[in-house]
């Protein structure tokens, strides 16, 4: 090796170092950047001749290689909306708030509502999911960002009633009951309970459940609505029907004598075009026929042991949550949870070769390959951890370790140019013959 080439080997070895003190600084400077990603500087020999030297003889140049697919630690967070992924996969985000026509991929969870209520990162990337429908389906057509601004209150009405109750055996039995004569004050019910359910508009509705013995072992029944005779269009009862009990007291037949048997009726409310509100048909269970359950007819008080009515009042929004499945639900003051989007994950078939961007985010180049959107925990996507922030994959240990070799390499590559420059000044000392 001429002293020429040595020289050019050192000055290599040099810009190979710079390059790998780059790396571990950008390293370090990232140790706390939520989903930050290191990278790993590395060495490969390149013939001298390349880079101006002697043929045969070689230098040395630097190339980064990025640890994209390694997972960080998960550390918790105090905000739900704080997400981590655990396992393969990205979020796919935006960078504007209003278009989602290019893509960016991140794992950098640590999302908040902003002003206008959009989920965006500390980086500015506005995180993109499916909506989902009434139904609790995404729909997989388009993105969109996720918005928790827009939405209000909400409220269920009332499909279905359980009843618990015991009506006395050795009540007095009246034969001359005829339908309706509960309501019509005719007749006095031997046990009488108001239950209150919910309209479609989220408000309390009291419907008045009254049974009378008509026989050995027979009930007959009635529900009235009890609220504002202008609420509902003709008159009470809205359903009246008979039971009827075996010799043990457990419950035979609801709605006597329909065949088969059954523990459930049917209640339909006739809301008048003046309540403003929607047709409402309830099912109320009173037990399993031959089982003690529900309704029973035992000699002992008639009482109401319990009741179960779903549906919920108004209630008005509280917060949101966001499960393993990447579903965002709607959470509200009175109890109930609505989903209404599903944060998908991205994946690539080499994650190593995405290409960095600002704000801890990739964009698909053609050594990663195309995204491939997927619900998480499917298909080999990992699933969505709330309140956590994935770390940054950089271990300090190791990069102050790289930094005190990067530091020895440079110093004696630049021994070399130092001891290369010094033999070129010996070799211009020694006179002309």
């Amino acid at each position: 090796m001429s002293i020429y080439g040595a020289l050019l080997t050192g000055v290599a070895g040099l810009q190979a170092q710079s390059s790998a003190l780059s790396v571990s600084s950008a390293n370090i400077a990232n140790v706390d950047t939520v989903g930050y990603k290191a990278d790993d500087a590395n060495f490969e020999t390149v013939l001298s001749s390349t880079v101006g030297g002697t043929a045969g003889q070689t230098a040395v140049s630097e190339y980064n290689t990025q640890n994209v697919g390694q997972q960080g630690l998960l550390q918790t967070a105090t905000s739900p909306t704080d997400l981590a992924i655990s396992g393969n996969g990205f979020f796919v985000t935006s960078t504007s708030p209003t278009s989602t026509s290019t893509q960016n991929y991140t794992r950098a969870g640590n999302f908040a509502a902003d002003a206008d209520g959009n989920l965006v990162n500390g980086s500015g990337n506005y995180l993109l999911g499916y909506p989902v429908n009434a139904s609790g389906a995404a729909t997989s057509s388009s993105l969109t960002p996720i918005n928790i601004a827009n939405l209000s209150g909400q409220a269920s009405e009332s499909s279905a009633i359980s009843i618990q109750a015991n009506l006395q055996s050795s009540s007095t039995v009246d034969s001359t009951y005829a339908a309706g004569d509960m309501a019509k004050g005719k007749v006095t019910p031997d046990f009488t309970r108001t239950i209150n359910v919910y309209d479609s508009q989220g408000g309390s509705q009291p419907l008045s459940f009254s049974f009378v013995e008509t026989g050995a072992n027979k009930w007959a029944y009635e529900v009235s609505y009890e609220g504002s005779s202008s609420n509902i269009t003709g008159s009470n009862p809205i359903a009246t029907g008979t039971m009827t009990f075996n010799t043990d007291g457990t419950l035979a037949n609801a709605n006597s004598p329909t065949v088969p048997a059954t523990g459930n009726i049917s209640v339909s409310i006739p809301w008048s075009a003046a309540s403003g509100l929607s047709a409402q048909t309830l099912s109320v269970d009173m037990g399993t026929v031959g089982a003690s359950n529900g309704i029973t007819q035992f000699d002992s008080p008639s009482t109401l042991s319990g009741s179960t009515v779903n549906g919920a009042l108004f209630g008005s929004l509280t917060g949101v949550s966001v499960n393993t499945n990447g579903y965002v639900s709607a959470q509200y003051s009175n109890g109930l949870t609505q989903m209404i989007y599903q944060i998908p994950l991205a994946t690539f078939s080499n994650p190593n070769g995405l290409t960095p961007i600002s704000g801890s985010a990739y964009s698909a180049s053609q050594n990663s390959g195309v995204a491939t959107l997927n619900a998480p925990n499917t298909d080999g996507t990992g699933t969505i951890e709330s309140s956590q922030l994935e770390s940054s994959n950089v271990d300090i240990d190791t990069e102050f370790s790289n930094l005190i070799t990067t530091q020895n390499a440079y110093s004696a590559a630049a021994r070399i140019v130092t001891t290369a420059n010094q033999m070129l000044q010996t070799l211009d000392e020694i006179p002309a013959t």
